[in-house]
């Protein structure tokens, strides 16, 4: 019964956020037809604002586990958000074991997680080092990467373009020799592909 009043209750609000993301951020996507519909995803966008998050979920057309900081649970909506999505909760500045097992199991089971690589919002602005999260995730697990750019203005009535680029494949780097490098190396690819889709 629980289970199923979650659902109920998760339809409802994408719903509305999908409706707030159309008709006051005029939301325009594009590219959805490269996302694979039966296979573990790791998508990953830039961030700019609190709207990427929600944009990203209800236009991926997959359900997708957000990693998101520990610190937005003190928040009661946003706390109720990251229930009813079934967000993976982080630890700010950790290697939070937890959070990477979650990660890992979803993806082993063939769902998807999404996270932003900045780790903030506007951290590439900020002069913030990019996050290896993303390309720790892929390479361990074997799953593809979808790159995501979001661009425009977020103002009332501005609109905001949300692109959705190609999979990524970085399985070749499972066995590297050297895993440090091979982390940077496809940090800094899977970042190029995302700022590629915000122009």
């Amino acid at each position: 019964m629980k289970k199923a009043l979650k659902n109920i209750l998760k339809k409802i609000v994408q719903g509305a956020i999908f409706l707030y993301c159309k008709i006051v951020h005029r939301a325009k996507i594009e590219g959805t037809e490269h996302i694979p519909k039966d296979e573990p995803l790791i998508f990953c966008g830039n961030h700019r604002t609190f709207l990427d998050p929600p944009l990203i979920k209800v236009t991926a057309k997959r359900e997708a586990h957000f990693l998101a900081k520990q610190d937005l649970y003190h928040n009661p909506f946003l706390s109720f958000l990251g229930w009813i999505f079934e967000a993976i909760p982080v630890k700010r500045d950790s290697k939070d074991i937890n959070a990477i097992k979650s990660s890992l199991k979803y993806l082993k089971k063939g769902e998807c997680i999404a996270l932003f690589p900045e780790g903030t919002r506007n951290g590439l602005a900020k002069g913030e080092k990019v996050k290896d999260g993303a390309a720790f995730f892929a390479i361990r697990s074997g799953a593809k990467v979808v790159p995501v750019g979001i661009s425009g203005k977020t103002g009332t009535f501005s609109k905001v373009t949300i692109r959705y680029g190609k999979p990524l494949d970085y399985s070749q780097y499972k066995k590297a020799e050297d895993e440090k490098q091979a982390l940077e190396t496809v940090t800094e690819d899977i970042m190029k592909h995302i700022i590629d889709l915000t122009k």
